[in-house]
């Protein structure tokens, strides 16, 4: 499928370092991705997710390096390892610094080790809330995502537990996770939409539509898998000449374009290796030409990565 960016997107160099998740929230636009702490990347790779990570020293020095980095934004979840994830982010960064935003979603059940299954009944996100308030060592989340909607449940009711949440102080922003632009507005009029994380990279642009309403709503885009899992940040792959001209590695240039695509487009790469966590955080620095910008976004134009 071709998609057509926005003469909008192809943003000028330099591009902003940081932005402001629902009004009052300031972060740098790469934050960390927690999930790959737990037993692998992730479920679309064969990871089951399902427990602690291998090496938990390891794993905590990797989430305070991040913090030592200028990391101000660390991403969980309550289905990540059953809730060892929250447990985890807790174990390495409470008490948390002063301005460090972590935030986590509800919403996702793990009956067995290899499903992932919404349930959004009011009285489950509740109860999944209380809980990560407790792993996380916190009275109020200051970013709490629906991890994804529940088609058996209405979104209304669902986005109503949140916002009693919140009334309650229990919830600071609400966010969505994995949604299409009618459900962000059906949900922003019950209730401030701060952010939205999807799927979203240089190779797989399918929620191209969800970016634009974003960037368009003011509404922060936290795009999971920016790496996606595939050749492109390969050595040899198509990013590496392109690279190699700007000094970066493939890696560092697919975050660089997501950090170009717009300025509420927050990228949360993971990893479990402190050399790769280095590497990624450097791509906050690599400024895109116009031209590099939309030599990038055209090696992938009309191709989509399986992940």
């Amino acid at each position: 499928m071709e998609i057509t960016l926005d003469s909008e997107a192809q943003t000028t160099s330099p591009h902003p370092r940081t932005t402001t998740i629902g009004g009052d929230l300031p972060v740098r636009r790469l934050g960390f991705g927690a999930m790959r702490l737990s037993d692998g990347p992730g479920p679309s790779s064969g990871s089951l997710v399902w427990g602690g990570p291998r090496d938990a020293e390891q794993a905590r020095a990797v989430l305070r390096y991040a913090v030592e980095l200028g990391v101000d934004l660390v991403d969980t979840a309550d289905s990540y390892g059953i809730g060892a994830n929250e447990e985890l982010v807790r174990e390495a960064l409470h008490p948390y610094r002063e301005g460090l935003l972590i935030s986590t979603k509800v919403g996702v059940t793990r009956p067995s080790p290899s499903e992932w299954v919404p349930l959004g009944r009011p009285e489950y996100l509740k109860q999944q809330t209380e809980l990560s308030l407790r792993r996380l060592g916190v009275e109020r989340l200051d970013l709490l995502f629906l991890h994804r909607v529940d088609p058996q449940v209405p979104l209304a009711d669902q986005i109503g537990a949140f916002k009693e949440l919140q009334d309650e102080g229990k919830v600071r922003h609400i966010g969505l996770s994995e949604v299409n632009v009618e459900q962000i507005r059906e949900a922003s009029a019950i209730t401030p939409v701060a952010a939205v994380q999807s799927l979203y990279n240089v190779t797989n642009r399918a929620n191209e539509a969800v970016v634009r309403h974003c960037a368009e709503q003011d509404i922060a885009f936290l795009a999971y898998f920016p790496l996606a899992v595939g050749a492109h940040t390969a050595a040899g792959g198509p990013l590496a000449d392109t690279a190699k001209a700007l000094g970066a590695t493939p890696a560092q240039l697919a975050l660089a374009w997501l950090l170009h695509r717009d300025p509420c487009v927050i990228p949360i790469p993971g990893t479990s290796s402190v050399r790769h966590l280095e590497e990624n955080q450097e791509a906050l620095d690599i400024d895109l030409t116009p031209d590099q910008f939309t030599q990038v976004s055209a090696l992938f134009e009309n191709s989509t990565e399986e992940l």
